[in-house]
């Protein structure tokens, strides 16, 4: 075995002293949001709350997690991103396994399109217009048809189908496999980091998003979590400003945003250390023997 050098034994040093504090610069807002969320009311106003609750209190997440309306929200949140999810990863694997095929004609047509929407688009009245002619008003498929196809995950995932061999496409269709078959059976299985960063990327944007259906939706049983909690912080917000709020809205007013955030992020957090192994993994790692 080799003996590392001394400028490699330093250079490790210094990445491992950069990294640690980038780590810790990372690390300090998530866990001020959770110190602030758990904290009291006179401790957060006065700045006293750093990494660690002080007056601990649990007033706003009991009223959140009392209310029948949270769940029902959070229950929405979840059909409303699963179901946005498949029907934009269907488009978009699709539409990008097409644009990665360059004999394909008017592919740069198709191209273009693409792209002009990313700088253009209908505007906020014609689309909601449109969403109300269409007759899927109040219902998920206003949350997941107008935001389907990210032009951005579209153009990675192409770049991406463009990197794979084409002999084992070749090799496929020699054996008989349909176009169909070559995609879900030879170009998916190796392109499980793509479609997982993509699954990801649209999962939080769909999990995050309150706009879309703040504009299309008019029923609040029908409502995401992150509307509901918008709601939430505009009331408790606008209550406490207002010198009417009692000690309990005060609190809440006090924390909501901390506890918003902690309540948003969570299943986010938990689900990213199941995906992230996808992106280190070498998916291409002897796929071509030669």
């Amino acid at each position: 075995m080799v003996k590392p050098s001394r400028a490699h034994r330093v250079f490790q040093g210094v990445n491992g002293v950069i990294l640690t504090l980038v780590v810790a610069v990372t690390l300090y807002p998530f866990l001020n949001i959770i110190a602030r969320s758990f904290s009291g009311e006179r401790q957060i106003r006065a700045g006293e709350v750093t990494l660690w609750p002080k007056g601990f209190n649990l007033t706003t997440y009991k009223i959140v997690f009392h209310d029948a309306m949270f769940w029902r929200n959070y229950g929405n949140t979840v059909l409303y991103t699963v179901v946005a999810t498949t029907v934009a990863m269907v488009l978009t694997t699709c539409y990008a396994y097409v644009l990665s095929k360059k004999h394909l004609k008017g592919r740069t047509a198709l191209v273009g399109i693409a792209v002009f929407t990313m700088f253009f688009t209908g505007g906020l009245i014609p689309n909601y217009v449109l969403i109300t002619s269409l007759g899927i008003k109040n219902s998920v498929w206003a949350i997941a048809l107008p935001n389907a196809i990210s032009v951005f995950n579209l153009l990675v995932m192409k770049a991406f189908f463009e990197s794979l061999p084409t002999e084992l496409e070749e090799a496929a269709q020699i054996d008989g496999l349909s176009t169909y078959g070559t995609l879900f059976r030879i170009v998916l299985p190796l392109s499980k980091a793509v479609v997982a960063t993509m699954v990801l990327f649209y999962s939080v944007s769909f999990w995050n998003s309150w706009f879309s259906a703040f504009l299309y939706l008019d029923r609040t049983d029908l409502m995401p979590v992150t509307v509901y909690l918008r709601n939430l912080i505009q009331g408790a917000t606008g209550g406490s400003n207002a010198g009417a709020g009692t000690e309990q809205l005060s609190q809440v007013g006090a924390n909501i945003q901390a506890v918003t955030i902690v309540l948003t992020a969570l299943p986010i957090l938990c689900v990213y250390p199941f995906v992230q192994r996808y992106f280190v993994s070498g998916v291409m790692l002897g796929a071509v023997k030669g």
